[in-house]
């Protein structure tokens, strides 16, 4: 049995990290509260990205192709975020 010598992404990483950020600030102040609803929301965001990112970079050639579907799925996931957050489009899925 051959194990490949596979890097992990540093996407998932940065998931990580950015999900550890409302967890501790939650610690220090009342102004920053989330359901566990929330932290699963932004999980499935957070490591979806990641994973889209990840299976862009290895499948799609040439890079520079690859960079414009980067481009273009972190757009699409920032407009969902803020869609969920503020409702800037009114959708049923919007936050208040």
């Amino acid at each position: 049995m051959t194990i490949q010598n596979q890097r992990i992404n540093p996407a998932y990483f940065i998931a990580g990290t950015l999900l550890l950020i409302p967890a501790i600030a939650m610690q220090f102040t009342s102004e920053v509260n989330w359901s566990a609803f929330d932290f699963l929301v932004a999980g499935v965001l957070l490591f979806g990205t990641a994973l889209g990112v990840d299976l862009i970079s290895k499948h799609v050639k040439p890079k520079g192709k690859a960079w414009i579907f980067i481009g273009v799925l972190l757009l699409l996931i920032a407009i969902l975020w803020i869609e969920l957050a503020v409702g800037l489009f009114g959708s049923p899925i919007a936050g208040s």
